[in-house]
């Protein structure tokens, strides 16, 4: 097998993380999403009990990843009697990075998200993929999975994209997000879940 780690990056409405899902399945690969930003931000100063609580993590590292995007220091909960401080957005960041580099370094995964493509652009043993769906398809599959009209699923869509290239520009410097940064481009337009997931597990077992 060529490719040891396949980082899978998308939009909302994509339907990536299903897709992810079926890639991992199929290749006996860990399936990595969230539980890097957990890992960075206990790293970081965020006490365990919180990053253990999936509810409470969810809206502890979401402040933090907010935080990190505007460039100030990240607030998290300090468990009482007090504990580790707030992280820097310069260490969560660094956190993540390492915590990126030691999946890779691992190997047999599926990262999500997270601008692991970038993180990883260097490595050989990494296939980049970007799952991409036209404006549309992703705010109908928005409206239906979240039980929102279509004006509203097309504001979440661009409060979704405003941020994710906000953070592309913030993390890693990236001006505008370009096909030509990925190995493989999936239209899941064109593609069921299922399909897409084929196309990238054969393009995992071809030789970098």
């Amino acid at each position: 097998m060529g490719y040891k780690v396949v980082c899978i990056s998308s939009q909302d409405g994509a339907h990536a993380r299903e897709v992810s899902r079926r890639v991992a399945e199929a290749l006996g690969f860990r399936l990595i999403d969230e539980d890097i930003i957990a890992d960075a931000a206990v790293e970081a100063g965020v006490d365990k009990d919180t990053v253990a609580d999936v509810e409470r993590r969810k809206s502890a590292i979401g402040r933090l990843m907010e935080k990190m995007a505007a460039g100030a220091v990240a607030s998290a909960p300090v468990p009482p009697g007090g504990g580790m401080g707030p992280p820097a957005s310069d260490e969560l960041r660094k956190a993540i990075r390492s915590a990126i580099d030691e999946s890779a370094t691992s190997g047999n995964a599926v990262l999500v998200s997270h601008a692991a493509s970038y993180a990883l652009a260097d490595r050989s043993d990494v296939l980049r993929v970007l799952v991409i769906a036209s404006e549309k398809t992703r705010r109908d599959r928005i409206a239906a999975e979240r039980g929102v009209d279509d004006a509203e699923a097309g504001r979440m869509l661009k409060r979704s994209d405003a941020g994710r290239a906000d953070y592309l520009k913030r993390f890693y410097g990236v001006g505008e997000e370009q096909p030509v940064h990925y190995d493989l481009v999936v239209n899941t337009d064109k593609f069921s879940a299922e399909d897409a997931g084929r196309l990238i597990v054969d393009s995992v077992r071809s030789e970098p």
